[in-house]
């Protein structure tokens, strides 16, 4: 495992241009012969947006292909991508909101879908004003991958937080302004954790409800992080507060209106998506459904 660290190592060191040469080959290998999930990958297409000829969803899984493929990449350049090179490559738009927590006092829960590139986000916490910055990421069963994609998480001053343990630590933490927890928040929940679905994309959804929970019990400020790929190797994020219909945030309302924000973004743009992720594989298995 060492040996394959220090090759993994000195890939990410190569400049990125290099590296989409890698992903132009694996996009062409992948698309025009292996076929990575093309069933799973169209069926989603199809499910989501029904409205869509045959010949627009092959265009989209064209797309998304060429756009996983520099995912893939982009994610090995983390290992090894300098704080600088990272803030050029990822612009942070309305950042006066992280400023705007501070000054209230509130803690901050940033909502993220699985939009290109989410891994480059890390070099956030050194652009807010918050001393404790936690993505949040779920257990992997290799402990080899575990470690690595935790080390990613970890750097810029990032403290990286398991998902099981997160919403526990948010609870017994002080909530003062100076956290920010980052979720990726479009997580399928485990078949035996679902207790709650929506209409997400015109399709029955099992939604991960924990940041949830945090909306109706802690005055938090949620923000959500609209992803827009700008140009290859170049993203953007624009900051949304989401704000509560009434007094305060009632049961389901963050999770509700993080997901309507999220279809609106796919809608936009709907290549630069997981779309290889079984998101659906769970429907029956939603007890609470809210259409």
């Amino acid at each position: 495992m060492n040996f394959l660290i220090k090759i993994l190592n000195l890939i990410s060191k190569l400049p990125l241009k290099i590296l989409y040469i890698f992903s132009d080959i694996m996009f062409f290998l992948n698309y025009y012969f292996v076929g990575y999930r093309k069933k799973v990958i169209t069926q989603n297409l199809k499910n989501s947006f029904p409205e869509k000829s045959d010949a627009e969803i092959a265009a989209i899984r064209k797309k998304f292909y060429r756009n996983f493929s520099d995912y893939l990449v982009e994610t090995i350049k983390s290992f090894t991508i300098s704080e600088t090179e990272a803030r050029v490559r990822m612009q942070h738009i309305n950042q006066e909101l992280f400023q705007d927590a501070k000054t209230e006092g509130k803690n901050i829960i940033l909502l993220a879908g699985h939009v290109f590139n989410w891994e480059w986000m890390n070099a956030l916490a050194t652009i807010v004003p918050q001393e404790h910055s936690h993505p949040v990421y779920r257990r992997v069963k290799s402990s080899f991958w575990e470690d690595q994609m935790k080390m990613i998480r970890n750097k810029f001053g990032n403290e990286a937080l398991e998902a099981k343990e997160v919403i526990l630590r948010i609870f017994r933490s002080k909530n003062d302004g100076n956290a920010v927890y980052l979720f990726v928040a479009d997580q399928t929940p485990h078949f035996s954790h679902i207790t709650y679905g929506l209409e997400f994309l015109n399709q029955r959804t099992p939604v991960f409800t924990g940041y949830d929970k945090l909306a109706t019990r802690m005055d938090l400020v949620f923000i959500y992080c609209e992803m827009k790929k700008v140009k290859r190797g170049f993203y953007q994020i624009n900051y949304h507060r989401i704000e509560p219909d009434g007094e305060k945030f009632v049961e389901h309302e963050v999770v509700k209106k993080f997901h309507k924000l999220l279809e609106n973004t796919l809608h936009k743009r709907p290549d630069n998506y997981l779309w290889s992720h079984r998101k659906w594989k769970y429907q029956d298995a939603i007890k609470n459904f809210d259409s």
